[in-house]
């Protein structure tokens, strides 16, 4: 089975000229646009939520939760914010408003949580009052628990029925596990929002399967993002050295990690001799050489109509911003945009106003910055 679009690049030397100079490097953007800074002074921002009253929430991955009002980033962090084991990969990592925010004010935080001897991806949700969370209740802790400060995936995503989707990464050091349907390592899993399952996942009464479990054999995913008019579900994450895929989520599926890949090892080391295996899913598209990819954005929006029902997401390694260009479910092309900025874009996300925000990354002065439409 093959029904996936590959970016791949076969010789190490033109893999170099690619990341010194894209393709469409000197070409002008599909729809041009200027780039607005909104807010600066974040510290590695990782995560950008909006709030139905037009502020904005940032994680920090040091364990910060900020708000920015009225185009202000305001000094004082949230109160509240549980304790989040914090080094490496490590820290705070998604904010995600409830659908129905505006009522119940429930917020849902993702961290890694634990010590250098175990720790783990967890899930709490609380009541935001406008500067303080209240009612912190853990609601997921994946299990077990590790001995790494890496792959911790992270995302949420909620689905229509009110579920919650929340995506695990292998933990670097154990990605056998990412096959094993008894451990969280290399998951995506679903969950009600009191932390309970729903009696519709696909793995509830299989001996030994952890119940959560939507979708397995993934490695890191650091991004999902649903079309709203098809519903498929789009998960990207990394691979190791190349191999970097997007997938279509279905609940049950294996999509092989580490049994299949395109990439190798750091070392250059083969990892498996199979790229395809009976029962595991073909990535929707892959990466060679690995761009890194961070966070992803369905558009829906009318700021760039030509951009509509295409698929976005940062990319580290390029330091850009990369766009997938979709049409009828199939991939057509991709486009480089930002990459002048020269800047780690760790997150993307479609604003209220139809516009696109990224978040720049960085230690000191990490910024949100929107991309306008030029009439």
């Amino acid at each position: 089975m093959s029904r996936h679009w590959t970016i791949r690049i076969a010789a190490p030397a033109l893999a170099l000229s690619l990341l010194a100079a894209p393709a469409n490097a000197a070409e002008e953007p599909s729809e041009p646009f200027t780039l607005t800074t909104v807010a600066e002074g974040l510290q590695f921002p990782w995560c950008l939520a909006f709030l139905p009253d037009g502020a904005m929430l940032v994680t920090e991955r040091g364990g910060t939760l900020r708000i920015v009002r009225e185009g202000t980033l305001e000094d004082t962090p949230i109160a509240g914010v549980p304790e989040v084991y914090v080094k490496s990969q490590a820290g705070l990592f998604d904010v995600l408003p409830h659908p129905d925010f505006a009522n119940n004010k429930l917020l849902f935080l993702s961290f890694a949580h634990g010590t250098d001897e175990e720790n783990a991806t967890r899930v709490v949700r609380a009541t935001f009052d406008g500067t303080s969370l209240s009612n912190v209740e853990t609601i997921f802790t994946a299990s077990p628990t590790k001995n790494t400060a890496a792959h911790y995936g992270g995302r949420m995503l909620f689905l229509p029925d009110g579920t919650l989707l929340v995506t695990l990464g292998d933990g670097f050091n154990f990605r056998e596990e990412a096959q094993n349907l008894g451990s969280h390592f290399g998951a995506i899993v679903r969950i009600n929002i009191d932390g309970t399952v729903p009696p519709d996942n696909p793995f509830i009464g299989k001996e030994g399967a952890r119940p959560e479990i939507w979708s397995y054999g993934h490695r890191n995913v650091q991004g999902i993002a649903r079309d709203p008019g098809t519903g498929r579900i789009y998960a990207n994450e990394h691979g190791p050295r190349g191999g970097d895929e997007v997938n279509i989520i279905e609940p049950g599926l294996n999509f092989g990690w580490p049994v299949i890949t395109y990439g190798v090892d750091y070392t250059g080391a083969r990892i498996s001799p199979f790229t395809e295996y009976p029962g595991m899913e073909q990535p929707f598209l892959d990466w060679t050489p690995s761009i890194a990819p961070s966070s992803l954005a369905f558009y829906t929006g009318d700021a760039f109509p030509k951009w509509k029902g295409d698929l976005f997401t940062g990319a580290l390694a390029f330091r850009e911003l990369r766009r997938v260009d979709l049409e009828d479910g199939k991939v057509v092309g991709e486009e480089t945009l930002l990459r002048d900025l020269d800047e780690r874009i760790r997150d993307v996300r479609q604003g209220p106003d139809g516009k696109l925000y990224v978040l720049i990354e960085d230690a000191e002065d990490g910024k949100i910055a929107r991309l306008d439409p030029v009439p």
